[in-house]
């Protein structure tokens, strides 16, 4: 599972018979990818921690890169079977993998799978084929599926933009159940999850495959960057590229976005919907997921209300103080536009994702970005010269 690179096209023409809807009475169930290739004591609290409301994990074994090398995750069975959930074992192969090359991958991925295979209740296919190239593909998976235990179960990943290709239904035909992606890099003002345009894309896939699926839900951020062409240039992840990029663009998975549209399956979900695969496990020290709260609140169905604070602390001079923002509440919290500090500052300077605005009056600490503060966390916004001032100062969502 990743960041789509190419744009997704719009799907157009859903004219024709309106998928089956059924009412969801009984919650959707809820898988988790863990994605880490480090499994740190922080993976494996959140595992521990997580898998009350988790129905099954699908969990990174190996991935290809784009010359067919191939990077091996070590996992730490017993702390997954101590969970007692079910296992999908997902092999990743990097979309821009030559399309000659696929054939000759089955023996490379069968070997990633029976080393593992008593874990498993299932394998998972994860490759952004090219639409012209999905007759290749649905060859392999048949050639897999073959070779397979007839105990385990396989699935893939799909993406949105194949449901321009007539090769859909072969492809899906002998499967177990699909994944179908539906965060990805469209239009950067939408961000990275769009709800209408994931119901619209959800309710359309139904209708086509007619075959057991579930949804993938993105509860982490990405920062990317763009070529004067306008094409991607990088992505940023869990972990910050190693030349360290301090410009390009934060795209966000807004909880109460993702919210919405699992009300939307809640109200009614397409014939054959089974469940939601998120992406990925959120752990306490990835800074670019949600925190375990937000995201166990948006499985629960409901988001507490915002509670954030500003306010000044005492610095080492009498007359330097320290701002801060604080997140009081049991999700995380969108910063806010705007901290304004007391008429008794004269001077001041932003910090950690904030600016002093130029605007006369009052000063003004504002932010600059879409950024977010965890629950019940605090953060260091700026500095503040004053003279006896108020110390809880106004917040502007």
């Amino acid at each position: 599972m990743r960041l789509l690179a190419a744009v997704l096209l719009c799907v157009i023409g859903l004219s024709g018979s309106m998928p089956q809807i059924r009412a969801t009475a009984t919650p959707l169930p809820h898988d988790a990818y863990v994605w880490q290739r480090a499994w740190t004591p922080h993976v494996i609290s959140s595992v521990s921690r997580s898998s009350d409301i988790v129905r099954a994990w699908r969990l990174l074994l190996a991935e290809a890169d784009a010359s067919g090398r191939w990077t091996a995750v070590s996992i730490p069975w017993p702390d997954i079977h101590a969970t007692h959930r079910p296992v999908i074992g997902v092999i990743r192969i990097d979309g821009r993998l030559d399309e000659a090359r696929i054939p000759a991958m089955l023996d490379q991925v069968m070997a990633r799978i029976e080393s593992v295979s008593a874990s498993l209740a299932g394998v998972e296919i994860d490759y952004d084929c090219p639409t012209s190239k999905l007759a290749t593909y649905s060859r392999f998976l048949a050639a897999l599926r073959s070779r397979l235990a007839p105990s385990l179960k396989l699935s893939i990943t799909a993406l949105p933009t194949w449901m321009t290709s007539g090769q859909l239904e072969q492809l899906t035909r002998n499967l177990d159940e699909i994944v179908l992606q539906v965060h990805a890099v469209d239009d950067p003002r939408r961000g990275l999850f769009d709800s209408d345009q994931a119901e619209r894309w959800v309710r359309e896939f139904g209708r086509r495959i007619h075959r057991p699926f579930r949804v993938a839900l993105p509860a982490y951020d990405v920062r990317v960057t763009w070529r004067p062409d306008g094409r991607l240039a990088s992505v940023e992840g869990e972990m910050p590229l190693r030349a360290g990029a301090t410009n390009g663009e934060v795209l966000r998975a807004s909880p109460d976005a993702i919210l919405k549209f699992l009300n939307a399956m809640r109200l009614g979900a397409p014939e054959g919907l089974l469940g939601i695969a998120w992406f990925r496990l959120p752990t306490d020290a990835d800074s670019r997921a949600w925190s375990l709260q937000t995201w166990r609140a948006v499985i629960a169905g409901e988001l507490p209300a915002v509670r954030l604070s500003a306010g000044l602390v005492p610095a080492e001079r009498t007359d330097l103080w320290t701002v801060t923002l604080s997140n009081d509440g049991p999700a995380d919290a969108a910063l806010p536009r705007q901290v304004r500090l007391d008429p008794a500052c004269e001077a001041a300077d932003g910090a950690n994702g904030f600016r002093l605005a130029s605007a006369g009056g009052p000063l003004v600490l504002e932010a600059t970005g879409n950024g977010r503060l965890r629950a019940n966390r605090k953060r260091i916004i700026g500095w503040a010269r004053c003279t006896e001032p108020e110390r809880v100062l106004d917040v502007v969502q």
